[in-house]
């Protein structure tokens, strides 16, 4: 496809970022470092890092991991913690070390967490104690010789941090009990480095950086193998895109989604840091009031999120009394926005959500919309700098402008495969080196995406396409709604019909009710022919819906 979107890139945006221009994601932050060491780089429950001082941290955990635990370059490091400072301690450490970063959800099952320290082979792992349960369970059955276990109050100081712990184990109860013979403590790991210097180790472009699983929603989860250079070109390709609108060693970015999921991690916590920001950590931020009176704390100037949180945001009663006066950018993505969110969002805060569009096999970042939006689009934006779409058919022919198909993506971002899975990596490689991506999309003729859907939730309907996701913006619109699910379910008549899922804002709102507003606002064959209430959605970490669990229950 033509790049007809160049023509619509804002004004000061090049067209091609110097992705070659760092070898590694840790020359990138040694730079960030040199730049602004005094600058907060990180701030979470009370406590404060500067980049100084995340920089010695984060030699302290490389040199425990080389010198005391013997890993070599290339080693596997599992990380499974919630939005700490010990994250990118650990991060940054575990890539200036010359190891691979495994992410895993804090939240895993024993069989999820089990199959991903299996296949990716990891021979360390740092965990929370608040997951430390689970790990119990399946250590023996995996490569994991070595458990670093950290409290949530470790790097808060001795009173805090204690105050903290108590809170979290005899409270909250999130600390359940736990025993792994030879685990060795957060702080101990970095006393032990702090007495030798790392010995350097030589990261190029094409080693891996990260192992970042994905797929565990349609079958079983993959390793994305991310390299250096597919995450520091995204990071050049994301900072090009901002750099006229942000001001560099100034910025503070609410970082709510987790950082071991890929759109937090390489946006809020790598191209913020490269440009010397302050990262705000919320480490739970599923308790809404909790997260506002984190906001209401210090002002900030850049807030990331997905659809699901801006509407609980909404939703919550304090949000309304915040001074949002240095709010400049709201950036959504993860799952599509929906049109009634956007709109009370910029009603609320007076700036629009800027939605952008990215998978994890892209590092993220594949399209986004231009920073100088006024209002709410609808669209997933504009093909970032440096980076080819297609969109395509079932036969792999390429579509014109206005026609809907598979949108394919090409560029330095894009990752070299899954960890162990070539037959896997076959299917979503095209012989030309495009990535399959699995969402129905169309390009305008500006060069603006507009997903459609994904293709396997696509619904058909006597023959008609349905997408879920324009269901979902409709019923969400209702007053008494506070979110929906769209599945595809069996109709009497052999094919296929809609259902919702819905939880009720308004606890009167009945299914008659909201049928009779679909029918005004959806053609006759996308209207459901079901509703079912819940008291809440089936989602993943970062609040995306999971149309397949729904589709699992329903069928069940």
């Amino acid at each position: 496809m033509k790049p007809v979107w160049l023509g619509s890139y804002p004004p000061g945006v090049i067209h091609e970022p110097a992705v070659d221009a760092y070898r590694s994601i840790t020359e990138v932050f040694e730079q960030a470092v040199a730049s602004y060491p005094h600058r907060i780089a990180f701030r979470n429950l009370g406590s404060a890092l500067t980049y100084a001082q995340l920089q010695r941290a984060c030699r302290a955990f490389a040199a425990f991991l080389q010198h005391d635990l013997g890993l070599h370059k290339g080693a596997r490091v599992a990380l499974m913690m919630p939005n700490l400072l010990q994250y990118p301690i650990a991060m940054f450490g575990a890539l200036a070390a010359g190891c691979t970063v495994v992410n895993c959800n804090p939240q895993y099952t024993a069989r999820e967490l089990e199959h991903q320290l299996v296949d990716s082979g990891a021979e360390a792992l740092v965990v929370s104690e608040t997951s430390a349960a689970v790990v119990q369970h399946v250590i023996a059955r995996t490569a994991v010789r070595h458990v670093v276990s950290t409290r949530l109050g470790d790097m808060l100081g001795p009173v805090r941090g204690l105050l903290v712990d108590l809170v979290a184990r005899h409270v909250k109860h999130v600390t359940a009990p736990w025993r792994i013979d030879g685990a060795i403590t957060f702080n101990d790991a970095l006393r032990r480095g702090a007495r030798r210097a790392p010995h350097p180790v030589d990261v190029g472009p094409q080693d891996v950086a990260f192992l970042q699983y994905t797929g565990g929603t349609t079958g079983v989860a993959k390793g994305a193998m991310l390299t250096h250079r597919n995450i520091v070109a995204n990071m050049q390709q994301g900072h090009a895109w901002l750099k006229p609108v942000l001001a560099e060693g100034r910025e503070t970015i609410v970082t709510a989604l987790p950082l071991y999921h890929i759109f937090a991690l390489t946006v809020n916590c790598l191209v913020f840091c490269k440009i010397g920001a302050t990262n705000i950590l919320v480490t739970n931020p599923r308790d809404i009031p909790g997260f506002v009176r984190e906001l209401a704390r210090q002002p900030f100037t850049v807030m990331t999120g997905v659809n699901t949180l801006f509407n609980a945001l909404l939703n919550d009663p304090g949000f309304g009394a915040l001074d949002l006066r240095s709010l400049k950018l709201c950036l959504g993505g993860g799952m599509a926005v929906q049109r009634p969110v956007a709109e009370r969002w910029k009603a609320a805060t007076g700036k629009p959500i800027v939605e952008a569009y990215g998978l994890t096999e892209a590092s993220p970042g594949v399209t986004i919309n231009p920073l100088d939006l006024e209002e709410f689009n609808g669209s997933a934006g504009l093909p970032m700098p440096g980076t080819e779409i297609a969109i395509r058919d079932d036969a792999g022919a390429d579509l014109a402008v206005g026609e809907t198909g598979e949108l394919c993506v090409r560029g330095p971002q894009v990752m070299a495969g899954y960890w162990n899975r070539p037959d896997e990596t076959e299917k979503v490689m095209t012989p030309d080196g495009f990535l399959r991506t699995g969402d129905m999309a169309v390009v305008d003729e500006r060069g603006f995406v507009h997903l459609v859907d994904r293709k396997k939730d696509m619904i058909i309907v006597s023959g008609f396409n349905v997408y879920p996701a324009e269901i979902e913006e409709v019923v969400g619109a209702h007053p008494g709604v506070l979110e929906a699910g769209a599945v595809g379910v069996p109709d009497a008549n052999g094919g296929e019909a809609v259902k919702i899922v819905v939880v009720r804002k308004d606890p009167e709102l009945d299914a008659a009710t909201l049928l009779a507003y679909c029918r005004e606002h959806l053609t006759r064959y996308k209207v459901p022919r079901r509703v079912e209430f819940r008291d809440r959605l089936p989602k993943t970490s970062v609040g995306k819906i999971l149309r397949r669990e729904l589709r699992e229950d329903l069928a069940a």
